[in-house]
């Protein structure tokens, strides 16, 4: 029993797609941010779901945890092995299964990543919506719960996965959910894994919803005074039902770090960026009205972006926000967390975490999803410096704070993974419980993903 016999017979059943190189578990113990955890004794690099399966039951003979691995992407330390074990890397399970038009479904390996899955839906006039802003792999998105800035009109992955296949903790092979629009049959195994953060068991195939590639496609971008008009605009562009495909706001210090980063000229103020989908007609329609709602809100510097490229050169900007942040601060790390509010609330949550910043020495640009009331805050520190990193946490400990305040939550789209395990118990109260005796009776020995999202037993 332990984790060398548990080597020897990964190494039999893998061959040299088992590593133990320094080189390799030390790329499996990096974070995209402040976390940060020693490395796996292993990384697997499975290639079809037997193989998974026989790895988790190696794992559960000899009782190793368990990590699974896509993109390395998240920010809440999820894919880190706290407690050792094997790090199971789905790079190599990348594949479309299966593209079904007429349903407006495709099967994928969890190892495929957004970009490359939307690249092999190109010339079906299909497309899978939801767009996290780095190129996630699609099976992470799932355990992740993703949305992004897509989710105000396209969902969240909890809207779009429809079925998955399922490693367990001790090696059985399941399947939740079926290519039916709808069910009625049973518990939503679906829903109970999408978000689980691989607590619960290895993802190994998906079936997804997809949507049609609009006609027409307009964004624009527009200033407004301060963030108060920039929310009440969206909340009435809402209520009118006009149907935004993506509303991104940023504070003046994310347009000033975007200006200097991409070359932009945007006005010092908070801005959004909208994006329509639909008919030339529809969002010629769509894009008026927005302007009109807008102007009465006091927006100025409203510029479309209809070409092709003009729209691309928006998005990439939005999407480069983060490392814009981090070049405005050289040499200094980001603390990235997020918080989601009711949207008749946000304006009152960014402006009190303005507040906050304004008397706090580590500055932290704001932005975030304004059509479901979700705010990212990048707090720039020096990673040596002790009283900054101790002040990161406190203001991200006060968002969290205000966010339960609020009626809110303490992340809308990050995760838990360790990094915000603290926050549970105010958030779930006796759910939390819930959610660990859910864990126990799929995972008794605790080997999937130890330490993350559910109270330590």
């Amino acid at each position: 029993m332990g984790i060398d016999a548990a080597l020897l017979e990964l190494e039999t059943l893998l061959g040299d797609r088992l590593s133990r190189a320094k080189a390799v578990r030390d790329q499996h113990a990096q974070s995209e941010t402040h976390l940060h955890a020693g490395p796996p004794d292993a990384v697997a690099f499975p290639r079809t779901p037997i193989e998974v399966s026989d790895i988790a039951s190696i794992c559960a003979r000899h009782g190793v945890p368990m990590v699974g691995w896509g993109a390395g992407t998240s920010l809440e330390g999820h894919a880190l092995a706290l407690h050792g074990g094997v790090t199971i890397d789905f790079s190599h399970m990348d594949q479309v299964l299966e593209i079904r038009p007429e349903d407006m479904i495709v099967r994928v390996q969890p190892g495929i990543t957004r970009e490359a899955l939307n690249t092999a839906l190109r010339d079906t006039g299909l497309f899978f919506p939801v767009d996290p802003g780095a190129n996630a792999s699609i099976g992470g998105m799932a355990a992740t719960r993703a949305s992004g800035t897509t989710a105000v009109r396209y969902g969240t992955m909890r809207d779009n996965v429809l079925a998955l296949e399922v490693v367990l903790a001790d090696g059985r092979v399941i399947r939740t959910g079926t290519a039916a629009p709808k069910s009625a049959a049973g518990y939503d195994l679906t829903a109970l894994f999408v978000g689980s953060e691989g607590t619960l068991g290895l993802i190994t195939e998906l079936t997804l919803r997809l949507h049609g590639q609009p006609e027409a496609v307009s964004a624009a971008v527009c200033a407004f005074p301060d963030m108060g008009a920039a929310v009440n605009c969206v909340i009435e562009t809402i209520q009118h039902g006009i149907p935004m495909a993506r509303i991104e706001f940023l504070d003046a210090a994310s347009v000033a770090a975007c200006n200097a980063f991409a070359q932009m000229a945007m006005p010092l103020q908070p801005h959004l960026l909208i994006e329509f989908h639909g008919t030339e007609a529809g969002v010629a329609e769509q894009a008026e009205r927005f302007g009109e709602i807008a102007a009465e809100h006091g927006s100025a510097g409203f510029q479309w972006a209809a070409r092709t490229e003009d729209r691309a050169r928006l998005w990439k900007m939005r999407h480069a926000a983060y490392r814009a942040c981090l070049a405005s601060r050289p040499g200094c790390q980001g603390w990235v967390t997020d918080v989601c509010v009711p949207i008749s609330r946000l304006a009152e949550a960014v402006e009190e975490t303005q507040a906050d910043l304004a008397q706090s020495p580590v500055p932290g640009p704001i932005l975030g999803h304004v059509g479901d009331g979700n705010f990212h805050a990048i707090l720039l520190v020096d990673p040596e410096n002790p009283a900054e990193l101790a002040e990161a946490k406190r203001l991200s400990g006060r968002m969290a704070d205000r966010a339960l305040r609020l009626g809110g939550t303490v992340t809308g789209e990050h995760g838990i993974g360790f990094g915000k395990l603290g926050y549970m118990q105010a958030e779930h109260g006796e759910g939390w419980a819930v959610m660990a005796g859910i864990k126990r009776a799929l995972d008794p020995m605790g080997l999937m993903n130890p330490g993350k999202l559910v109270r330590p037993s």
